[in-house]
């Protein structure tokens, strides 16, 4: 290992840095380096890569990884983890002794110049000093110092990837792809010089088909990140898109690089969910009636405690108002959540599930406000007959979010219609609770008849 060795040199920057007691000590260090130095500190990727961006070493079962999946949100960093990647590449020789040959592969020939090749991250962006990558547009060729080359190509006209042999490839926008199936087997098919081929893929998120599939393949190792993560992104856009998407599908996936993938027979899709959503909550008093449903755990370090408020609005629609649940606390410390909730939204009833915890349930609500309106429930039918009416006034309108909710509808998206759970955690906490609470908000009022004999 010699002195030029990345490892190296990150090792002895970490350690001046550890030395520096303030940013002047660094500035000062900085200022006295040679020149040369202080260029190599500012060009060295390997520090300045964050999280999803930094390459993987091997697959979960510690093979070596073919396909390394860079999937994040806009604004992350894709593109230059992308260009960084493909740049370390051309300055490595080949095993084989030939030129490096490497892949460009976008969703248009267009987007591949303008992102990959000339774009403010790109190719020619990324390359250090001394090194002149020559870009010829009319052959659709980026050559490096090294004699390393990279070809431009289409997923348009995936045809054009059948016959070319590559060491190295990368695939940006995935999910964009058109005719994507024809385009990725012909670009791995002539992926094969070299002891180790290997592609990077760049996309955001969509749980289109060549996803799912590129996925699913042994080799395929996946990175992640969201848009907030990367600091060089202007502060103005993360919080206007923060402020504009946070919590929605669309923000999930596009600022979180989530991958939205929809559970067969789910109660609740995630279209019919964003459907239902109101950006702007009805005021207070327009609620007819507000309830708090709770999903007590079965133990303080088990599951959550789902705490949800639903209200029925003078437009007799069921609206979700808040998700107050909370995770690792003993029963005094969730009951006390459930009363602040109660408290905080002027709620009529809480409405408990006492099937995990009997009459304890009631008697912890109680124990922390006396006062508390609450009811206890059983739940004599499966998960899935509960939610099945509430899932229906969802989808007719007659049920709506009153905002973002995240995790409970990662929970919600989980619940399937043949009673399974598929979604995160080991239960449905916040689910069951929205569910109670919406049950009572829409249970039919008793009518007391009065026979005149």
């Amino acid at each position: 290992m010699g002195a030029h060795d990345p490892a190296v040199f990150g090792n002895l920057l970490e350690a001046v840095a550890a030395l520096a007691e303030t940013e002047a000590d660094w500035a000062w260090f900085i200022r006295g380096l040679p020149e040369p130095v202080r260029r190599r500190i500012a060009e060295a990727w390997f520090w300045q890569a964050h999280g999803g961006q930094k390459e993987p070493l091997c697959c979960a079962n510690g093979s070596p990884w073919r396909t390394w999946l860079l999937m994040a949100g806009r604004g992350f960093g894709k593109t230059r983890a992308g260009a960084e990647w493909v740049s370390a590449r051309a300055r490595e020789p080949s095993a084989d002794g030939e030129p490096v040959r490497i892949a460009l592969v976008g969703a248009s020939r267009d987007e591949v110049v303008k992102v990959m090749v000339e774009g403010p991250s790109g190719l020619l962006a990324v390359a250090r000093t001394g090194e002149t990558p020559l870009w010829m547009p009319t052959q659709g060729v980026v050559r490096f110092s090294s004699g390393a080359q990279a070809y431009v190509y289409s997923a348009e006209a995936g045809e054009k990837l059948r016959g070319p042999e590559h060491h190295f490839a990368w695939a940006d926008e995935l999910a964009k792809w058109v005719r994507a199936d024809a385009a990725w087997d012909n670009l791995q098919m002539g992926l094969r010089l070299g002891e180790q081929p290997r592609a990077i893929v760049t996309t955001t998120p969509r749980a289109v088909a060549i996803v799912r599939r590129v996925r699913a393949t042994a080799g395929t190792v996946e990175t992640h990140g969201r848009t907030v993560e990367n600091l060089h992104v202007s502060a103005a856009f993360r919080d206007w898109a923060i402020e504009t998407y946070g919590g929605t599908r669309l923000g999930r996936q596009e600022l979180d690089g989530k991958l939205f993938e929809e559970v067969e027979g789910a109660l609740w899709t995630r279209d019919v969910m964003e459907a239902s959503r109101q950006n702007n909550m009805m005021p207070r008093m327009e609620y007819k009636r507000v309830v708090v449903g709770v999903d007590p755990p079965v133990s303080a370090d088990g599951d959550a405690c789902g705490i949800v408020v639903c209200g029925m609005g003078a437009d007799d629609v069921a609206y979700v108002l808040a998700d107050c649940s909370v995770a690792g606390l003993r029963p005094e410390g969730w009951a006390r959540a459930v009363a602040r909730a109660a408290e905080a939204w002027g709620a009529g009833q809480v409405i408990a599930e006492k099937n995990q915890g009997g009459d304890m349930v009631e008697s912890v609500l109680r124990a922390v406000d006396a006062a508390l309106p609450v009811r206890l429930v059983s739940a004599t039918r499966s998960k899935a007959a509960r939610a099945e009416p509430v899932a229906i006034r969802f989808e007719t309108g007659r049920a709506k979010l009153a905002g973002r909710f995240p995790e409970l509808e990662d929970e919600m998206a989980g619940l399937t219609a043949g009673g399974n759970y598929v979604g995160p955690g080991r239960s449905p906490d916040r689910a069951d609770a929205m569910i109670w609470a919406m049950s009572e908000l829409i249970r039919p009022e008793r009518v007391v008849r009065i026979s005149m004999l």
